[in-house]
C-alpha cells in the first residue's frame, strides 16, 4: 500500500489534521492495517517538504495545537498520476501460505503433509464464514462490503488452490523424495 498516495487521496475531501486523517484512512479502508499515528505524522512531513500537501492552518480543540493540511495542484497531480498508473499482478509468490505447504511437502510424510492441508483449509473455511457474516451484518457499510469482497475473493481463491494441492500431494511427495 501506498501510505503516501492513501493521504492524499484522503486530503481530495478537504482539509485535515493528522487524527482526522488516521481515521478516515481506518474507516475507508477497514481491513487493512491500521495506520500508527507517527506513521500519519512522517508521511505528512514527507509529503510537505514535496509540496504535495500544504498546512491550512492551525486548531486547538481542548489539547494540543493540532496543523491542518490540504492537498496542493502538485499533490494533486501525483494523486492522478498514481491512480492512473496500473497495478501490475505480481510477479513472483509471495505468500506465507504457499512457503508453508511447499515446505510441509518437502519435510513430512504424506499423511502429515495432508493433514496440516487439512488444518489449513478449515482455518479458510471458518475465515471464510466470518468475513462472509461480517458482510451481511446491518451494520456494515460500502467501505467494509467493498474491503469484505476483497478478502473473500482472495480466500477463495486460497481455498481453491489447497484443493487442488490436496490432490497432488501424494505425486507431490513421490516426486520429491524419489
Amino acid at each position: 500500500m501506498s501510505t503516501p498516495h492513501v493521504l492524499l487521496g484522503l486530503l481530495v475531501t478537504g482539509a485535515k489534521h493528522g487524527y482526522e486523517l488516521k481515521r478516515a484512512h481506518d474507516e475507508r479502508l477497514p481491513r487493512a492495517r491500521p495506520l500508527a499515528f507517527g506513521q500519519v505524522y512522517a508521511t505528512l512531513g514527507r509529503l510537505q517538504r514535496d509540496g504535495l500537501v500544504a498546512t491550512a492552518g492551525q486548531e486547538r480543540e481542548g489539547g494540543p495545537d493540532r496543523t491542518t493540511y490540504t492537498l496542493t495542484d502538485a499533490g494533486r497531480a501525483a494523486l492522478d498520476g498514481w491512480l492512473a498508473e496500473v497495478e501490475p499482478p505480481m510477479p513472483y509468490v509471495a505468500s506465507t501460505l504457499f512457503a508453508k505447504v511447499a515446505v510441509a511437502l518437502l519435510v513430512a510424510d504424506v499423511d502429515r503433509a495432508r493433514d496440516w492441508l487439512v488444518a489449513q483449509r478449515r482455518a479458510h473455511i471458518q475465515r471464510l464464514r466470518e468475513l462472509t457474516a461480517a458482510k451481511s451484518a446491518p451494520s456494515a457499510t460500502l467501505d467494509d462490503v467493498v474491503a469484505l469482497d476483497f478478502a473473500i475473493t482472495h480466500l477463495d481463491a486460497d481455498l481453491r488452490w489447497l484443493h487442488t494441492t490436496l490432490e497432488r500431494v501424494a505425486d507431490w511427495h513421490r516426486e520429491v523424495h524419489s
